[in-house]
């Protein structure tokens, strides 16, 4: 399947996903999963971008019932065929357009994947298609990192974080339109590789605003899953937006 139907995330990129970074790691995963399942407070819960169900499953685990959107079946396979992963719903679908049946008492986003949403008018209608999907005092969950836009000395637009004898892997900035891009080059028994996937940033402030469009508040932000306190020198954010109780 073509990664560019599947979203950017077919078959090639499926196939490594649950091994590919630290996120996979039993205390990253089960610090997510608490967090997520005390807020949704016995109430069902939604995923958008639920992918390989590394959130999702445990979250199941703790007696949340889940349901996904994501626009990877490939990503989705994965998900079906580990323990559990028939017992969850999945929606295939563009999550920030992509109803589903129901209220929730918690909607989230993790690990980025607001980013992969590469319009400002993308991510509007994710935090509206949020907030529909809510039921009042429900909230919303996004975890993002913040960008890497200070170790851009002036002129340069590339920022690496891998570096091995073997692959490199670097993000490419256009501070004009808040696009940008990571970039993998790798090599296989003498043969190169390179795959560049687009997404957009957007700073807190602006996923703020977004939400008071769609009707939410900010309710916290902590730098990460344990309630770490968000400062300047945060290289990511937890943030909860709140459907207020008296919205209809």
């Amino acid at each position: 399947m073509d990664d560019i139907e599947d979203g950017w995330f077919g078959e090639s990129v499926a196939a490594g996903y649950d091994t590919s970074t630290g996120m996979f790691a039993p205390d990253v995963v089960a610090e997510t999963a608490d967090f997520l399942a005390a807020l949704a407070g016995g109430g069902r819960a939604l995923e958008l971008g639920i992918g390989t169900g590394r959130i999702a499953l445990p979250l199941a685990a703790r007696g949340v019932p889940v349901h996904g959107i994501d626009m990877s079946r490939a990503m989705v396979a994965r998900l079906r065929a580990k323990p559990g992963g028939a017992g969850i719903g999945v929606t295939i679908g563009d999550f920030a357009t992509t109803r589903v049946e129901g209220a929730f008492s918690l909607v989230y986003l993790v690990y980025n994947t607001i980013n992969n949403l590469t319009t400002q008018d993308a991510q509007v209608e994710c935090f509206r298609n949020a907030a529909a999907h809510l039921e009042p005092g429900g909230c919303f969950v996004i975890e993002v990192g913040v960008p890497d836009l200070r170790k851009l000395p002036a002129g340069q637009t590339a920022v690496p974080f891998h570096i091995s004898p073997t692959r490199w892997a670097f993000d490419v900035y256009d501070v004009v339109t808040q696009a940008f891009s990571s970039n993998y080059v790798e090599l296989v028994d003498g043969q190169g590789s390179y795959r560049s996937i687009p997404f957009r940033y957007a700073w807190p402030a602006e996923l703020d605003l977004m939400a008071r469009i769609a009707g939410l508040r900010l309710r916290d932000r902590w730098e990460g899953w344990s309630g770490e306190p968000f400062t300047s020198g945060s290289e990511r954010h937890v943030s909860v937006w709140e459907k207020p109780a008296d919205a209809s």
